[in-house]
C-alpha cells in the first residue's frame, strides 16, 4: 500500500512539475529572441553613429593652424582685418595679426622678413630698391578708389585736376577761389611711406610734389579723417572704404567718387590692393591669401567699399 501510495505522488508531482518547465522553457526562448533585437538594433546604431562622426573630421584636422602676420596700407587694412577674422572663426587653431604703418612699411617688413605679409596700395617696385622688390611675390586683392575729402561746412563739391594742384602745391590757400566760402585752405597729407598720398600723388596731381612747410601730416588713414571733421576748411584724401558722414567726399573733374565710375575708368584715382610675400607663401599664410582672394570673401570686398578685381572694366 505505501508503495502504491508512493508512484501516485510521484506521479502528481511530475503533472505539476512538467507545465511549469514547459512555460519556462518557452519564456526563455521569448526573452532570448527580444535580447538579440534590442542588440541588433543597439549595434546598428552605434555603426551608423560611427559613420556619420567618420564623415565628419575634427575641426583641428580639417581646419589651418599656424600663425601670419600681415602689415602695412591702413587704405586695405579694414578689409584685412575682416578677412582675418572670418578666417580665424572657420581655423580657430590659426592666428593672423594685421596692423597698419603704411605700405612702404609693410613692403620694407616683408623684404626683410619682418612680416610674412606686407600689404600695398602701389607695387614693390615704387617703394623698394629693386633688388628687393625682385624677391617679393605680388597678390593681387582687390581694387580701392581714393577720393579728395574736405570738412563738411566746405561749400565746394568739385575740384578740377588743375584746381587740386593749385592747393595741394600752395598756390591755391583760400576756398573763395575756387567757388567756395572765404576760408582758409588747410592741407592734411599722409607721411611719404603712404601708399594712398603715392596713388593721390600719381592720379590726382599728376606726379607734382604737395606743399612742405605749410601742411599738416597725420600717420594713417583713421587719424586723417578725424582731422578732417575736426578742422574746418581741411582737405586731404581718403579710401572709399573709409568715407562716412563726418567727411564730404568732392568730385574730380565732375565725376563723382563711386565705385562704378572707378570699374568704368570714368573717375581714375584708384589703385590696385596688393598683398606681398617674399618668396611663394606656404602653410597658413598661403591658406589665408587663398581665402582673401577666393569666391567665399568675393561678397564682402564689395560690402566694405572695395572692388573685386573681377569686376573691372578697365586695368593698369
Amino acid at each position: 500500500m505505501k508503495k502504491i501510495s508512493f508512484l501516485k505522488s510521484a506521479a502528481i508531482i511530475a503533472a505539476l512539475v512538467l507545465p511549469i518547465s514547459l512555460a519556462a522553457c518557452g519564456q526563455t526562448g521569448t526573452f532570448s529572441s527580444d535580447n538579440q533585437a534590442a542588440s541588433t538594433t543597439e549595434t546598428t546604431a552605434t555603426t551608423q553613429d560611427s559613420a556619420a562622426q567618420s564623415t565628419q573630421p575634427a575641426a583641428t584636422s580639417a581646419g589651418v593652424s599656424g600663425s601670419a602676420t600681415a602689415l602695412g596700407s591702413t587704405a586695405l587694412q579694414p578689409l584685412v582685418e575682416k578677412a582675418a577674422e572670418m578666417f580665424m572663426s572657420s581655423n580657430p587653431d590659426a592666428k593672423i595679426q594685421v596692423q597698419g604703418g603704411g605700405s612702404g612699411t609693410g613692403l620694407t617688413q616683408v623684404a626683410q622678413g619682418g612680416a610674412d605679409i606686407g600689404n600695398s596700395d602701389v607695387f614693390a617696385e615704387e617703394k623698394l630698391p629693386a633688388d628687393q622688390a625682385t624677391g617679393l611675390v605680388d597678390h593681387k586683392v582687390c581694387v580701392v578708389g581714393f577720393a579728395t575729402v574736405v570738412n563738411p561746412k566746405v561749400t565746394v563739391d568739385n575740384l578740377t585736376e588743375q584746381q587740386l594742384i593749385d592747393i595741394f602745391t600752395g598756390k591755391i590757400t583760400n576756398w573763395k577761389d575756387v567757388g567756395g566760402n572765404d576760408m582758409k585752405i588747410t592741407v592734411l597729407n599722409r607721411p611719404s611711406s603712404s601708399g594712398t598720398r603715392a596713388t593721390f600723388k600719381k592720379f590726382a596731381l599728376k606726379g607734382n610734389e604737395e606743399v612742405s612747410g605749410l601742411a599738416l601730416t597725420e600717420d594713417s588713414s583713421g587719424t586723417i579723417k578725424k582731422a578732417i571733421a575736426d578742422n574746418e576748411g581741411s582737405i586731404s584724401y581718403l579710401a572709399f572704404p573709409y568715407i562716412d558722414d563726418t567727411v564730404k567726399a568732392l568730385k574730380f573733374n565732375g565725376v563723382e567718387p563711386k565705385a562704378e565710375n572707378v570699374v568704368t575708368g570714368q573717375y581714375t584715382i584708384w589703385s590696385y590692393e596688393h598683398m606681398y610675400t617674399k618668396g611663394e607663401p606656404t602653410g597658413a599664410v598661403k591658406a589665408f591669401l587663398d581665402y582673401i582672394t577666393g569666391g567665399e570673401f568675393k561678397a564682402s570686398i564689395s560690402e566694405l567699399g572695395y572692388i573685386p578685381n573681377s569686376d573691372m572694366q578697365v586695368s593698369r
